[in-house]
């Protein structure tokens, strides 16, 4: 017997699902996205905040660095996650 397709496998999965949770099962992904720039902007901030206080910085250069360098990875990742999805469907 053969394996069903992976359009097949989820029909089959969210039969028994209501319309609310169908919504949430289509957004899983993008929310994952949205968490994990918002973590890699907030921890690459404070990791640079952590920096300029232990080396004593007047000018808030790894602050600013660790936040530009959030951003960067952040959005990359986002963008990845939600454009990667589009190409496959």
């Amino acid at each position: 017997m053969s394996d069903p397709s992976d359009r097949e496998r989820r029909d089959r999965d969210e039969e028994g699902l209501s319309d609310l949770a169908k919504g949430y099962r289509g957004v899983e992904r993008y929310a994952g996205a949205a968490t994990t720039l918002v973590v890699a902007v907030g921890g690459f901030t404070a990791i640079g905040y952590w920096l300029d206080k232990k080396f004593e910085n007047r000018v808030p250069w790894f602050l600013l660095a660790g936040a530009v360098i959030g951003m960067v990875g952040g959005f990359i990742s986002f963008f990845r996650t939600v454009l990667g999805k589009k190409r496959r469907d």
